[in-house]
């Protein structure tokens, strides 16, 4: 990959879709993680406006840390770019209260974990209403189109996707090439919602370079009876993961009444 081409492109496409759509810049969620940090560099290099919101709930130290270490970096590099905090650990809790609940606890986790992204992407769009500005995602292609690793209208709720067309190993690609923050670029993937120390791949049960295996396999046309072992596993788990998870990844299905009947 040319990646200094690349971080050009992506930024001059963030420039021209801000100034077509007449709004005054970007707002996105820092989680301290490397899909964030690099998405909101970029949006940084266009000049428009950046705000970095902090939206911990019952957050790991070292998640709040990496992502004020990299806040204070973009701002020492660039004025466009300011922060705000918004604490939503009491919020979250408030909900838990007013929702009824039931036996399944795994169940119960994860929707409340969805819900976290869910009021997340609340407060960005809060601020984006504010101020005028678009809502940056920060979703990338093994996650966004391969197997659908994240919140619908969540972290999924977004104006625009900068790096959605980039694998994740090209997103670490440009992360040195943006001299993001070392201890952004070494930590081990995570969503955060669990409020656990629960990685990427605890859950998904693959890491990122092979579900990247895994995706290429699958757009040239190979199926699981075309591997063993481990091999076969990973596919296995990206293709449950991909057709499960279409709801995501397709347009809203839309009931279209036969005009005879209209």
């Amino acid at each position: 990959m040319n990646t200094e081409k690349v971080v050009e492109h992506i930024v001059n496409w963030l420039k021209e879709y801000a100034t077509n759509a007449k709004v005054n810049g970007f707002v996105i969620g820092i989680s301290g993680g490397i899909d964030s940090a690099i998405t909101s560099m970029l949006c940084a290099k266009t000049g428009f406006p950046v705000l970095c919101v902090e939206m911990p709930i019952h957050q790991g130290e070292n998640q709040v840390s990496r992502g004020k270490e990299h806040i204070l970096n973009l701002k020492n590099q660039f004025k466009n770019v300011s922060s705000t905090e918004v604490n939503l650990t009491d919020t979250f809790e408030k909900f838990k209260l007013v929702v009824p609940t039931i036996e399944n606890k795994v169940t119960v986790n994860m929707s409340l974990a969805n819900t976290r992204a869910r009021l997340r992407m609340t407060t960005l769009y809060y601020f984006a209403g504010l101020h005028g500005y678009l809502v940056a995602g920060t979703g990338n292609k093994v996650e966004d189109f391969g197997i659908g690793f994240f919140t619908k209208y969540g972290d999924g709720g977004v104006d625009l996707s900068p790096i959605a067309d980039l694998m994740k190993s090209e997103v670490y690609e440009i992360a040195e090439f943006l001299e993001i923050p070392k201890s952004i670029q070494k930590a081990a993937p995570t969503d955060g919602l669990f409020g656990d120390s629960r990685t990427d791949e605890d859950q998904i049960g693959a890491s990122y370079n092979e579900l990247e295996w895994a995706m290429k396999q699958a757009e040239i046309g190979k199926t699981g009876n075309d591997f063993s072992g481990r091999e076969k596993e990973v596919f296995t788990i990206f293709s449950k993961r991909n057709r499960a998870n279409k709801h995501k990844m397709v347009a809203i299905p839309v009931c279209e009444i036969p005009k005879d009947l209209k």
